[in-house]
């Protein structure tokens, strides 16, 4: 496998990791009533600009696209339409959990459940897709891809990772899952 594909797997365990802190902080609510949105918060953080924007925004920009340059539309309309569907789904519980947060610090006891339901749903979905990523789609791309297209991702994935606004950004967000872990182990 290409050192791309093995960085978006190294960060694929960042995720997952985050995914077992925030079912404990669930089970948290469940076993004694507590609830602390100040955590959900940072998890939506980490969601949003972890998961999504850094990790999921490099193979929207660059594994998606190349995949679809080098392959073809069939790869487009099929693997690569699948998991642009799940980042979107996982986007719309991230919305879906941050107004039950803010419904419950409004008050509303009930919205307790909305904030176990979308941070449950987001977890299931987010196992299933790295799976389906991790063992299906890269090592699907790491046989089918020409070698001067993976050279290019490479490079393009190096800059990136390279860059001390990322390097920074993944820092940032490797020590918020420790935080959370702290609390919640």
């Amino acid at each position: 496998m290409s050192t791309a594909i093995e960085t978006m797997m190294e960060e694929h365990q960042y995720i997952l990791h985050a995914l077992k802190i925030v079912r404990k902080m669930c089970k948290t609510i469940l076993d004694n009533g507590t609830l602390i949105t100040e955590d959900f918060f940072k998890f939506i953080d980490f969601v949003r600009n972890f998961a999504d924007k850094y990790h999921h925004g490099k193979e929207e920009a660059i594994l998606f696209n190349v995949m679809e340059k080098d392959l073809g539309a069939t790869v487009k309309e099929g693997p690569i339409r699948g998991m642009l569907v799940e980042h979107d789904l996982g986007r719309l519980y991230m919305s879906r959990l941050e107004e039950a947060l803010h419904k419950f610090n409004s008050g509303e006891e009930e919205a307790k459940l909305d904030i176990i339901a979308n941070t449950i749903s987001y977890t299931h979905l987010l196992n299933h897709h790295i799976n389906t990523e991790d063992n299906t789609l890269y090592p699907f791309a790491s046989r089918e891809l020409k070698p001067e297209t993976m050279a290019k991702m490479e490079e393009e994935v190096l800059k990136l990772e390279e860059d001390e606004n990322n390097q920074m950004v993944k820092e940032k967000y490797i020590n918020l899952i420790k935080e959370l872990e702290k609390k919640y182990n």
